[in-house]
């Protein structure tokens, strides 16, 4: 039987707070909206005896819940996507540093917090997907989508948009502020549309010949190839993929992580379900069943994910990514990114 409870109601904080002290119990804040994340949860329980106490919503709401909430906060574990949202969520004073053996020496340096406030679970490849009908000499790098040669072809998000930011930050962060400002400019110059909808919408964009090049994440993709999706699925074989920059720095990744909450009245199973999210057993359902690429290395991929091949990944330190945001959002606003 399903232990967990999913918490939309606010009001309902006050009557988690009383239990939360309460000896195997687990208080979650979670913006993870895939359905698929109920077998991590119900194995954790079922091995732990641990119950998980659900609270959902999106990330920059749980965030300033955490903070309106203060000391009296009952989350223990904060899980978000995107390493701007974990960087968002240090940087406003609701997580703490933790020291666990586990987490150290499975998940790689460069996909945790420098100061151990947040770890990265799972990982998604921000690639170019373009028309093999209607492009003859692809990009071969994120710096190649702004070439003139490309004008009037390329899709993308909004500059609003978390993936768009931590792009443009590590772009910074790998060819520094200059080059990002000339390459936010160019995708400017090169945009079939204005930036609209979802990584989704930007595939589709392909299909329905809006554009011929755009910019999303693996998992979109490779969800396509597993499972119907309308507008998508069905043509597919009309899209390639590209992963970037691979004689460079790499396909830029984007992170899903958590960390311990800097109030959490149940730190140490807090500590114990983050540890579990490193374990081979939950990195397999991140693949599996969201189409993720695992951090912890050695893991095995699922076959829709496997499908995409094998790639060279940028290998940079995200939570120094994660510096370069608020100059990244200075660039799209002056380079009129919409």
């Amino acid at each position: 039987m399903l232990k967990s409870t999913t918490i939309l109601a606010g009001a309902l904080t006050a009557a988690v707070a009383t239990t939360a002290a309460a000896e195997g119990e687990l208080n979650l804040y979670s913006s993870r909206h895939y359905d698929t994340d109920e077998r991590l949860y119900t194995d954790f329980e079922e091995a732990t005896g641990i119950t998980i106490n659900r609270i959902e919503g999106k990330a920059d709401e749980l965030i300033a819940r955490m903070q309106a909430e203060g000391e009296n906060s009952p989350a223990d574990v904060l899980l978000t996507v995107d390493t701007s949202r974990l960087a968002r969520a240090k940087n406003a004073g609701v997580l703490q540093s933790i020291e666990s053996a586990t987490l150290e020496e499975r998940i790689p340096a460069n996909l945790q917090d420098n100061d151990n406030q947040w770890f990265g679970f799972s990982q998604r490849a921000r690639i170019i997907f373009v028309d093999t009908d209607e492009v003859a000499n692809p990009p071969q790098t994120y710096l190649d989508l702004a070439k003139p040669e490309y004008k009037g072809m390329v899709c993308h998000r909004s500059s609003s948009n978390v993936y768009s930011q931590t792009l443009l930050s590590s772009i910074i962060e790998k060819h520094g502020e200059e080059a990002a400002r000339e390459w936010a400019a160019g995708m400017v110059a090169n945009f079939a549309r204005a930036p609209q909808g979802g990584d989704t919408d930007q595939l589709r964009g392909i299909i329905s010949g809006e554009c011929d090049i755009s910019v999303a994440n693996s998992y979109y993709f490779a969800r396509a190839l597993r499972k119907d999706v309308k507008g998508l699925t069905a043509d597919i074989d009309q899209i390639t993929w590209i992963f970037p920059s691979q004689d460079a720095e790499g396909a830029h990744m984007n992170l899903s992580g958590g960390g311990v909450a800097a109030h959490a009245p149940n730190r140490e199973n807090a500590i114990k379900f983050l540890e579990y999210l490193a374990s081979d057993q939950a990195q397999q359902y991140f693949s599996g069943g969201n189409d993720e690429f695992p951090t912890v290395p050695g893991v095995e991929k699922s076959e829709s994910v496997a499908k995409l091949g094998e790639f060279v990944a940028d290998d940079v330190n995200l939570s120094d990514v994660a510096e370069n945001l608020p100059t990244a959002q200075k660039i799209f606003n002056d380079v009129g990114w919409e």
